[in-house]
């Protein structure tokens, strides 16, 4: 949720009964994510968490003063996401946060559940942004993760409506983590075309780039995606080739600034083919929260004999 996750989105999920997420690494230092917080403080009495991602960079941010600041100003709910996540677990769990992981594969999750994370979010290759590199949808990875983590798991990627909710469910997860589907709401704080982009749509409108350096992003599929995969296929491996391109900074100019939707690479996923309007979070939540109930009550409730009931 780049240049998404501000204060603004995280509180009115909150405040309809989520958990809402400020993304630390959006801000451009950590003094300014403290800043981001106390704005959310103002928003809304409920709990809401941090994400910190931790992915390869040129210039890796210094991800210990971002942790500082979680932990300074009362954060209890951390989700923790990308590679060797362990010292930070421990650093969190010390502070007596809890901790929720990303993963995109059961064993992933497994070893995030050993160094002592509370709650994992599987994340299947239906993601937006990185679905890592072994292309395992949702389907399999909840059923799987039933069956071997003893943690409760939340299922992530690809999740927009009730339907799926009641299926999660099913499936063993406790509840889901939703990204693009927040994008399209009011309160989400981005431009209107991104938006209208969203809902116009469908599941056919992501593409992967930065395969070649195994790095592995859904995104919008537009012409500088394009750009970056012809890229790719004449200087594989070559992330230099391919910088100027991926740089977060255009999301910030495409999702802040212009509402160009072909300004560099921006994360969003297929559940664009779920996208129909533009809600507030508490009208979406109440709707989701319906059809889950409705499928769970009216569709597979009567499917199982009476003496189950």
């Amino acid at each position: 949720m780049h240049y998404v996750g501000f204060a603004p989105l995280a509180a009115a999920v909150s405040n309809a009964g989520g958990l809402g997420t400020i993304t630390a690494l959006t801000q451009p230092d950590a003094e300014a994510l403290r800043r981001e917080i106390r704005a959310c403080k103002k928003l809304t009495a409920r709990p809401f968490g941090v994400n910190l991602t931790l992915l390869p960079a040129l210039a890796p941010p210094d991800y210990g003063s971002y942790a500082d600041v979680i932990i300074q100003e009362g954060i209890k709910i951390v989700e923790t996401a990308g590679r060797n996540p362990g010292k930070w677990i421990k650093k969190f769990k010390e502070a007596g946060l809890v901790v929720i992981h990303k993963c995109v594969a059961v064993r992933h999750a497994l070893t995030a559940q050993r160094l002592g994370a509370d709650i994992i979010s599987m994340d299947g290759y239906e993601c937006a942004g990185h679905p890592g590199e072994e292309e395992v949808g949702n389907w399999l990875l909840l059923p799987i993760a039933a069956r071997k983590l003893r943690i409760p798991f939340i299922v992530s990627g690809g999740c927009g409506d009730g339907r799926q909710l009641a299926a999660a469910l099913c499936l063993g997860a406790a509840g889901m983590n939703m990204g693009t589907r927040f994008m399209a709401t009011e309160e989400a704080p981005i431009h209107a075309n991104i938006k209208r982009a969203l809902v116009e749509g469908d599941e056919r409108s992501t593409t992967h780039v930065m395969q070649s350096v195994r790095n592995t992003e859904r995104v919008y599929k537009n012409k500088t995606a394009a750009e970056v995969q012809r890229i790719e296929k004449e200087h594989p491996g070559d992330i230099m080739k391919i910088r100027h391109l991926v740089s977060g900074q255009n999301y910030k100019k495409a999702f802040q600034e212009t509402g160009d939707t072909d300004t560099g690479v921006w994360s969003c996923g297929p559940v664009m083919g779920l996208i129909e309007d533009v809600p507030t979070c508490k009208v979406l939540m109440e709707r989701i929260v319906a059809e889950a109930e409705d499928v769970l009550n009216n569709k597979v409730a009567p499917m199982l004999p009476r003496s189950r009931l």
